[in-house]
């Protein structure tokens, strides 16, 4: 991947560090010779500033990219997991079903390095690539929904510090997503974006139990039930099940949206204990200015391979995810999209020294409670 950008405008000034490593392949569809491929970048980027928004083409191009890097590249998980915390381990009085998720998380710890480097882990950086591809907006549940030709690619950098701070970067084409916890709320905005960033409650980004994050992983299905098993892959796997509370599903809801529900599936390998792939289905309301509901049903599957040890710890190097929304109500027709993002792991660090809470602060203009 491309981590140095040449100064463009002197010729012996030195190269500066991008803030995104961007994927070569991304690097080398932008022209015929280094300093083209530059150029264009530096120019695309450019005419997304807030005086060029008055384009058409442009603030299309963008509200499509983010809605891919919303929807896709940094989703949030509902459920406060205890990320940066010790995995327990919990035995009591509880069904069968609760009881056997419980050992089956036991054993996915182990297959993942162990209590003992789990919980040696404070902090990590973690850079990566992605390549999206998304369908047209497709009226009815046709599922022969043909996928654009042209993929997006980008790439991506993660920090994680204890406790419940980290923040993401991702840039795909040009069109740049950051979200981030600082361990009281998340938010998430585009540097392309005009309107305020968006803020909730902590929650964990999707993208640490995709095979990142075996103790955030471990301690987020340790409520979970075994609900039965599946053959993933040639794997024969446990299915753990675990469901958003009313609770949750409330103080999550807006004034003009609510989640109907929000489930969450882990198939574990029966082999070899890890995870092989990671499902979660939300249901919205939303009511539109006519006081009319409009439901969207967004469901995720990541499958995830390449296992390999990194200071002790099994951590998935990459995987594939599969987004399919469905839109439908009184008011709109019924309205299906799919989309799909492939991500390479291209290095994980531990242990990050100088990693500080000043790394983890939201956006200036966002009003933070004391």
């Amino acid at each position: 991947m491309r981590k140095l950008c040449p100064n463009i405008d002197k010729d012996d000034g030195l190269e500066t560090v991008l803030e995104v490593p961007i994927p070569e392949e991304m690097f080398s569809g932008m022209g015929n010779n280094v300093a083209l491929r530059w150029q264009n970048m530096m120019t695309w980027m450019k005419a997304q500033t807030s005086d060029k928004w008055s384009q058409p083409l442009i603030a299309a191009r963008i509200n499509e990219l983010r809605f891919l890097l919303y929807l896709v590249g940094s989703p949030l998980i509902p459920l406060q997991v205890q990320v940066g915390h010790s995995v327990h381990k919990p035995v009591k009085d509880c069904s069968i079903q609760a009881s056997t998720a419980k050992y089956i998380v036991q054993q996915y710890i182990a297959a993942t390095g162990g209590p003992q480097a789990l919980n040696a882990v404070n902090s990590m950086c973690v850079t990566g690539q992605v390549k999206m591809t998304a369908s047209e907006f497709h009226q009815g549940d046709d599922s022969g929904v043909n996928l654009k030709s042209n993929d997006e690619m980008g790439g991506f950098v993660l920090w994680q510090k204890d406790p419940d701070l980290w923040c993401l970067e991702l840039v795909v084409s040009g069109c740049k997503v950051i979200c981030g916890s600082n361990g009281r709320l998340s938010w998430r905005h585009s540097s392309n974006q005009q309107t305020p960033a968006s803020t909730g409650t902590p929650r964990p980004l999707r993208r640490f139990l995709q095979g990142l994050d075996p103790r955030s992983t471990a301690n987020l299905f340790l409520d979970a039930t075994c609900i039965g098993e599946k053959i993933i892959n040639g794997e024969d796997c446990f299915i753990l099940k675990l469901e958003t509370s009313p609770a949750v599903r409330e103080a999550q809801s807006g004034p003009n949206f609510e989640i109907i529900h929000h489930t969450i599936w882990g198939y574990f390998s029966q082999r070899s204990g890890l995870l092989i792939q990671f499902e979660d289905s939300r249901l919205l309301r939303m009511r539109t200015k006519e006081d009319e509901d409009v439901f969207w049903e967004t469901s995720a599957e990541s499958v995830m391979d390449d296992y390999r040890y990194v200071d002790n710890v099994n951590i998935a190097h990459g995987g594939k995810t599969s987004v399919t929304v469905f839109r439908y109500g009184e008011a709109s027709a019924n309205h299906r999209r799919q989309m799909t993002e492939k991500w390479r792991i291209e290095e994980v660090d531990f242990n990050v020294w100088g990693l500080s809470v000043d790394h983890f602060l939201p956006p200036a203009n966002l009003q933070i409670e004391k």
